[in-house]
C-alpha cells in the first residue's frame, strides 16, 4: 500500500493548487483530498512491496521445480524409448 507520507505530500500539493481565493479553507480542503486519496486506493486490489517479493520468490521456487520435473519426466521419456 502508498505510505501515508505520500498521501499527505499529495494531499498538499493538491490543496497547493487550488486558487488564492478558496486558500482560507486550505486545511479543509487537503483533509478532504487526503481523505479522497485514501478510499480510492483502499478500493484498489494493492498488495505491500513485501506481500509482492514474497510470492515473487515463492513463484521463481515453484518455476525451479516445475524445469526440474520437466527434465525428469523428458529423461523418463527417453529411458522408455530407448528401451523399447
Amino acid at each position: 500500500m502508498i505510505d501515508l507520507n505520500q498521501i499527505d505530500d499529495l494531499a498538499r500539493r493538491l490543496s497547493d493548487l487550488v486558487p488564492p481565493g478558496l486558500r482560507e479553507s486550505r486545511e479543509e480542503l487537503q483533509a478532504t483530498f487526503k481523505s479522497a486519496l485514501q478510499a480510492g486506493l483502499a478500493k484498489l486490489d494493492l498488495v505491500t512491496r513485501e506481500e509482492f517479493e514474497v510470492q515473487r520468490a515463492v513463484l521463481l521456487k515453484t518455476r525451479e521445480k516445475l524445469d526440474a520435473l520437466e527434465t525428469a519426466v523428458r529423461e523418463l521419456e527417453q529411458g522408455r524409448s530407448d528401451a523399447g
